[in-house]
C-alpha cells in the first residue's frame, strides 16, 4: 500500500477555489474605531445600484472617526473613514450624519414637513403624538429614514445629491463631496463670476424641476443647503422633502424654495424671477 498522503490522490480532489479564502485574526478596534457595519444593516438600507467604485463593502474594513464636519439643527455630520487595513485601494472618507433625539434638537417646525406622512405601526404613531420616550426615539428614526428615502430616490432619478451609502438606525453614511481633496463649501460662501453664476442657476433649476416631476419639493432649499463642488452643485439636507400633493403646505414650501434660491442669485447680480421659476416647477409637477 502506498504511503502517500491520501489527500493528494485522485480519491480526494483539490478543494474548489470558490470555497477557499484567506483568514487573518483581527485585533479589537481602537478607540474611535468600529468594525464595518455594511453587512449589519438590511439590504434596503444599503445604497442603490449601480454603486460607485469607491464604496467599500469588505467585511475586513474598519470605520474610524476623524472628527466633526458640521453641527446642525437636527443632526451633526462627522467625517468617517472606512478602509481595509493595509489596502489603500479600499479606503474612503465619508460623511456620517447622525440625528439627535428630540431633547437635543433645535428644529421646531417638524409638523409642517411631516403632515401627510404615515407611521406604519399605530403604536408608534400614538407614542410620537404623546411625545413619550419611545415616541421621541421613533421620531428621530423617522427623520433619518425620511432623508435616506429621499437620497436614494433622488440619486436614482439623477438629482445631484450625495450618494447614500447606508442607513443604520439614526446614522446615514453618504458621499463626502469634496473640492481639491477638501469638503466642498456651501453655496452661500461663494462669489462666482457671471458665467459660473449662470451655470449654477441652470443646475439648480434643473434639479428643482426633476424634483417637481417627482411630485416633491426640497422644503428647505437655500444657499446653505447646496454645496459648490467646483463647477458642480450638490443639493444636501433632505429630511424635510415634502410631497406637493399630500402635504397641504407643499406649494408654499416650494415657493419659499424659489424665493431663497432666486434671492441669492439676484444679490449676486443675476436677474431671475422667483415667481417665474415657481410657475415652471408647478407646470413640471402637474
Amino acid at each position: 500500500m502506498s504511503s502517500a498522503d491520501p489527500r493528494t490522490t485522485s480519491t480526494f480532489p483539490e478543494t474548489d477555489p470558490r470555497f477557499v479564502f484567506d483568514f487573518r485574526a483581527s485585533d479589537d478596534p481602537d478607540d474611535g474605531q468600529r468594525f464595518t457595519t455594511w453587512l449589519s444593516v438590511e439590504p434596503l438600507c444599503r445604497g442603490p445600484e449601480p454603486r460607485p467604485d469607491w464604496v467599500v463593502t469588505s467585511q475586513a474594513a474598519l470605520d474610524t472617526e476623524l472628527g466633526v464636519l458640521k453641527t446642525g439643527k437636527e443632526a451633526d455630520v462627522f467625517l468617517l473613514e472606512r478602509g481595509v487595513p493595509g489596502d489603500p485601494s479600499q479606503t474612503v472618507v465619508m460623511a456620517a450624519k447622525r440625528y439627535r433625539d428630540d431633547e437635543h434638537r433645535s428644529f421646531h417646525r417638524s409638523a409642517v414637513y411631516t403632515e401627510g406622512r404615515r407611521t406604519r405601526r399605530s403604536r408608534d404613531a400614538r407614542a410620537v403624538a404623546r411625545k413619550t420616550t419611545h415616541g421621541r426615539a421613533v421620531a428621530t428614526g423617522q427623520w433619518a429614514a425620511a432623508e435616506w428615502d429621499a437620497l436614494t430616490r433622488f440619486w436614482s432619478a439623477g438629482v445631484p445629491v450625495p450618494y447614500p451609502v447606508q442607513l443604520d438606525g439614526t446614522e446615514i453614511l453618504m458621499e463626502l463631496v469634496t473640492v481639491d481633496g477638501r469638503p466642498a463649501p456651501r453655496l452661500a460662501q461663494e462669489r462666482p463670476d457671471r458665467a459660473l453664476l449662470e451655470c449654477w442657476f441652470e443646475q439648480l433649476r434643473d434639479a428643482m424641476t426633476t424634483l417637481a416631476r417627482l411630485g416633491v419639493a426640497h422644503g428647505d432649499l437655500s444657499p446653505y443647503n447646496v454645496l459648490a463642488a467646483g463647477e458642480r452643485l450638490v443639493v444636501i439636507d433632505l429630511p424635510q422633502a415634502v410631497d406637493l400633493v399630500v402635504n397641504p403646505s407643499g406649494p408654499d414650501l416650494l415657493l419659499r424654495d424659489c424665493h431663497n434660491v432666486c434671492t441669492w442669485f439676484n444679490q449676486r447680480g443675476l436677474d431671475v424671477d422667483e415667481h417665474a421659476l415657481f410657475g415652471e416647477l408647478l407646470a413640471a409637477a402637474w
